[in-house]
């Protein structure tokens, strides 16, 4: 099998460049934190501090969402790995304001243990820490054991409006976690990402089938089909998410649809076309719509739709105003 090519320099300076590449694009906004494989605010107020990461490879989550309104640092793991309790802890000092800092990452083993022990840590030096994992994948059954994927988008840009007015960490904890539990999400994988300090493709998939289900980095979905055209799929989409939580006329929703890293905005417009018909014979609202690549793996074809259930709390955070590479809200 052909390997795919990458415009890369030395396979192991890959998160330095990142980081180097994204300080610079900033114009001053970012720098890095020194020492460590991460990157954050120029200038944070006192309030509570928001610290975000994961692997790298994946950009722009979660790298591109710090700034004003967003997170206040992001720690950056090797290409899919997480980072290590060491730059996490070293950029929980850098952000800490005297307010306390709350970790939002996705929920995976490697990033579980060392987010948990870096919090352990920090609260040996006095640093309150709190955590509201993202678990937003409903191809897992166990609510319990979901992974971290396109509603993290939808996480973070709340816990950077929460942290931000939040009178304590209790209670930007609080806000984080009710987005936490009311966005749900499913992905459609056509075509594989790959390693690139390998070229070497992260999974195999037949030209002719498509796996729903699949997570960011190429974990077994629900079921392997054969392709079929846009409305049937985004049906059966539609009809998994509804049964795992159930929307009811009247309700609202903010609405993400992910390019995984190579599918089109065609054929993201195709799909918000159905997936907007399903949602208006149901009866619920859409209050804003976001499209494009905001967590990617690699040239990763697919695409994954979120749905975050809004209240007029999470929909006041989630339209507060933010700015950073990634995103701007304005």
């Amino acid at each position: 099998m052909a390997k795919v090519k990458k415009i890369i320099n030395d396979p192991e300076r890959l998160v330095e460049e990142i980081i180097e590449g994204l300080v610079l694009a900033s114009h001053g906004a970012l720098v890095p934190v020194p020492g460590v494989n991460a990157v954050m605010r120029r200038e944070i107020p006192e309030k509570v501090a928001l610290l975000i990461g994961g692997g790298s490879g994946h950009e722009p989550m979660y790298t591109a969402y710090v700034g004003d309104g967003y997170a206040d640092a992001s720690v950056c793991g090797h290409i899919f790995a997480a980072p290590t309790p060491d730059i996490i802890l070293e950029a929980t000092r850098a952000i800490h304001r005297g307010r306390g800092v709350l970790y939002v990452y996705g929920n995976y083993a490697g990033d579980n243990m060392n987010f948990d022990l870096a919090a352990e840590m920090a609260a040996d030096e006095g640093i309150p820490v709190q955590t509201v994992r993202v678990m937003d994948d409903i191809a897992i059954a166990d609510p319990a054991e979901r992974r971290g994927i396109g509603g993290a988008f939808f996480q973070v840009k709340i816990a950077g409006s929460a942290c931000r007015e939040a009178t304590s960490l209790e209670e930007a904890h609080r806000i984080v976690t009710k987005a936490q539990q009311a966005v749900r999400t499913l992905g459609v994988a056509v075509s594989a990402g790959s390693l690139p300090e390998t070229g070497e493709l992260t999974f195999e998939i037949g030209d002719d089938e498509i796996e729903i289900g699949m997570g960011a980095h190429g974990e077994r979905g629900i079921e392997r089909r054969k392709l079929m055209p846009a409305d049937p799929l985004v049906e059966e989409m539609m009809r998994r998410l509804q049964e795992d939580r159930p929307l009811q006329r009247g309700d609202r929703v903010a609405l993400l649809l992910n390019d995984l890293g190579a599918t089109t905005m065609m054929e993201l417009l195709i799909v918000n076309r159905k997936v907007r018909q399903i949602l208006d014979e149901m009866g619920v609202g859409v209050h804003s719509t976001n499209i494009g690549p905001y967590l990617t793996c690699q040239e990763m074809a697919g695409f994954y739709i979120s749905l975050l259930r809004l209240d007029d709390e999470l929909q006041r955070h989630l339209d507060s105003p933010a700015r950073s590479l990634g995103y701007n809200q304005v």
